[in-house]
Parts: C-alpha cells; structure tokens; sequence
C-alpha cells in the first residue's frame, strides 16, 4: 500500500462501460496519476478492473464500495490491488485476508476508528469527508489516535480546492476524489479533460502551498 498511495491521490471512478477502462486509466496516466479506485457500483466493475490491470500494469488498481465477501473475491480475482469500502465489515476483511488483498475500511467515529484498530486495520477511508466536517473533523478524530500509527484516506465530497488543506494534516496518507473522472466526463469521453483535471491535482499534491 505505501507504493500505491505514494503519489497521495486515488482517483475514485465510476465506470459504467468496461469498455471505457483503458482510455480513462490512460487518460489519468497522461496527467501523471496512476492509482484509480473502480467502485463496484455498476455490473461491469470487475470487468473494468479486469481490463486495466490486463492492458496498463503500471497502474495501480483498487476495487471500492465492496460491501460484501463475494464483492471482495469478485475483485481479486479480476486483480484489485487493494479493496475499499464506506464501513467496517468483518466478513469483508476475513475474504480480503483469504486473499492477501489489503483492505481499507471506512470509518467517521472514535468508536469506529477503535474498532478498526482492534482488527489491526490501521490505514483507514474517512467518509463522507466533507458531509462529516471535512479537515477540522479529521483532525480532532485523529488526535486522540496518533499514538496508534493510524493514517486515513479521506474520500467524499473533497475537491481540488479542498484537497490541498487534507494534504496537509500529517493523519492523511492519501486522498480520494472523483472530480479528476466525473462520471459525466467518463460517459462522454472527454479523455482531454480528465488528463488536465488529473494534471491539475497531481500539481497541487506535489506542491500543496
């Protein structure tokens, strides 16, 4: 995982044609991202995975909203790299174990955050970010729990105007966001666009100030 999120930003995407997955993951390549989390919330998901991995070994591919064990077999078998999901679910994380597939919980309480920890999950998704009081949230919640190594990946809401402000909370060990490959733009093509979203983020995280 520390390979993965090195460049601090994973492009959360929606795919809803697989046929799509390539050009898009070329596209974010292009802009110098190459970490793109494909949610599981279209029937193609797995194929899309299946076709990135295939077509761009470069790029690093992860499997989100895995609600479900099958999900998470679903997902390494098609060659996910790493699984995310909104929540905590045991069952999630004994299929993502079975698989030696590294597993990242969502979680937005203390008592979740200690729950995670308890389960060694120390790599954290706070979500929904933003709808759960963004950046001054984050850090209170990781106050307490700084002593325990925990790092988040805060996912939902943020944008390219509020990512620098993530980046910068030492908590954060990379961010989540969906504005570089809005779906609209994947459903329309507009692989010139994405490449310059992408471009745009990837400044900010090299350069946060």
């Amino acid at each position: 995982m520390e390979n993965v999120l090195k460049q601090r930003l994973v492009c959360v995407a929606v795919i809803d044609h697989p046929e799509d997955a390539v050009a898009l993951a070329q596209a974010l390549m292009a802009g110098g991202l190459n970490t793109i989390e494909v949610t599981f919330r279209t029937e193609g998901a797995a194929e899309a995975i299946r076709r990135i991995r295939r077509d761009l070994p470069p790029m690093a591919v992860g499997a989100g909203t895995v609600l479900t064990p099958y999900q998470a077999a679903q997902a390494a078998d098609a060659g996910a790299q790493f699984l995310v999901a909104p929540g905590l679910d045991e069952a999630v994380l004994a299929a993502a174990l079975a698989r030696n597939v590294p597993y990242i919980p969502g979680v937005v309480t203390p008592t979740e955050v200690g729950r995670a920890l308890n389960l060694k999950c120390k790599l954290l998704k706070f979500f929904p970010a933003e709808a759960s009081g963004g950046v001054a949230m984050l850090k209170a919640l990781a106050g307490p729990f700084a002593h325990t190594g925990v790092r988040f990946v805060p996912t939902g809401g943020i944008t390219a105007a509020t990512l620098p402000a993530y980046l910068a909370l030492p908590q954060v060990a990379a961010v989540g966001g969906s504005w570089m490959a809005d779906r609209e733009l994947v459903a329309q093509h507009a692989w010139g666009k994405i490449t310059a979203l992408a471009a745009a983020a990837m400044k900010l995280c090299q350069d946060p100030g």
